[in-house]
């Protein structure tokens, strides 16, 4: 179906059209035949699928088609600063030329430019739950004003903690029959069906077949092999594969750091993400991969929800997510909006134990294929770490290097008579 045969104000299909959309994903479909209505929504969406624009477009022509006067506020609740980041910049493409104001609200950073931004008055809010609440509390943040609510990636928010700010932010809204409310979740479990239920108005549920886990368009791959030795399959797969760009998922942050030190030493440009870098260097980093200045990103999986990264050719698991879920999420980073994209996991001794799993949860077996040794390229870190390590065990001993250890003599014991002449 394309967005021209959805009746929708002219001046947002020139909008979409200019975003370069024209045929709705299967989400969007399913989604917009509901929402556009006025109906609420709980909707199964994986990463990549364009559940972004579903929720956009429902809150834009509502907008549009409203009779005038003060035009309905919007408020977006998101997990991740990341995705809060990532929501308003397509909010902006989206809507540039409809008169619409957005603002980002998160922690990490100074509360001046967002205290500006509320009181100058927006359109649509969106942040993080402890910000949210923290604005709320200053009373900055006039929650009855919201007449759209969006809770974005909600198995997430209640992972992450974040169902007692959710509730407590819920509390504060106008009643539910008041307001649309939308809520996607990459599973419709029993706790999003509870939320959905409590705080959303008679919501339809929108779910999508197992089959449509995964994107159809993303070619996997499956290689086993040990540990010590998936640095030196990594190293071939990108001499042999050539992406232009790939993201590399590691289960721990400071195994991200070692191998994008590796990558670094072996010639690749590359960085390192993870949740303990200050907000403000991790958004340089993720502008600085988005705009191509460096090729490889290797990440936990702060990175692997909410991210568009466009053009984004290739996705490595360095380590299988223990986290089943969070496979489909990763390689969901590629093959977005109608691109197609390469997922390649390797499956070592610690976490191949999840391939199963992962498996079954996706609905089909991943093709597995042999590393010959050619594949498994020199690391060249190695020699520059024992160089390094080995000259700063030498300064640390006091002892200069390329110099024999002075022989030093015993000391004499304190008291011990001199031996006789």
């Amino acid at each position: 179906m394309f967005f021209r045969e959805l009746n929708l104000h002219p001046g947002l299909l020139r909008a979409i059209a200019q975003r370069g959309y024209a045929e709705l994903t299967d989400v969007q479909e399913k989604t917009l035949a509901h929402t556009l209505q006025g109906k609420d929504a709980a909707v199964q969406s994986q990463t990549g699928t364009g559940k972004t624009a579903a929720f956009l477009i429902t809150i834009f022509e509502q907008w549009l088609r409203s009779d005038g006067g003060r035009r309905k506020k919007a408020l977006i609740i998101v997990p991740t600063r990341e995705l809060a980041a990532q929501i308003e910049g397509e909010a902006r493409l989206l809507g540039r030329n409809l008169g619409f104001t957005f603002g980002c609200f998160y922690g990490g950073i100074g509360y001046g430019p967002q205290i500006a931004a509320l009181k100058k008055g927006i359109d649509m809010i969106i942040g993080t739950p402890g910000r949210l609440l923290d604005l709320d509390e200053r009373r900055l943040l006039n929650l009855k004003e919201i007449r759209f609510l969006v809770i974005d990636e909600a198995d997430r928010l209640f992972d992450m903690g974040f169902l007692p700010d959710i509730k407590r932010l819920a509390c504060g809204l106008v009643p539910r029959f008041e307001r649309q409310s939308m809520l996607f979740s990459a599973t419709l479990n029993r706790l999003s069906r509870r939320i959905a239920a409590d705080y959303l108005n008679d919501p339809v549920f929108i779910e999508l077949t197992p089959e449509q886990m995964t994107v159809e368009t993303i070619v996997q791959k499956l290689y086993r092999v040990k540990s010590h030795l998936k640095p030196n399959l990594l190293l071939g797969i990108l001499a042999k594969e050539k992406p232009r760009s790939a993201l590399i998922f590691t289960n721990m942050r400071h195994t991200a750091f070692r191998l994008a030190k590796k990558l670094e030493r072996n010639g690749r440009r590359c960085r390192h993400l993870s949740g303990d870098l200050p907000q403000s260097q991790r958004l340089r980093i993720i502008d600085d991969f988005m705009a191509g200045r460096f090729s490889f990103l290797v990440a936990t999986d702060v990175a692997a929800r909410g991210l568009h990264i466009e053009g984004l050719e290739m996705v490595v698991n360095y380590d299988l997510p223990e986290d089943i879920e969070n496979y489909v999420h990763r390689i969901g980073r590629t093959a977005r909006a109608g691109n197609s994209g390469r997922a390649i996991s390797f499956a070592c001794e610690k976490f191949g134990k999840h391939v199963e799993a992962i498996e079954s949860f996706i609905g089909m077996k991943i093709p597995e294929e042999k590393a010959g040794i050619e594949m498994l390229l020199t690391d060249h870190s190695v020699e520059y770490e024992q160089k390094m390590f080995g000259r700063k065990r030498a300064q640390r001993s006091g002892v200069p290097q390329n110099k024999p250890r002075r022989e030093l003599r015993p000391r004499a014991r304190w008291g011990a008579r001199p031996n006789p002449a």
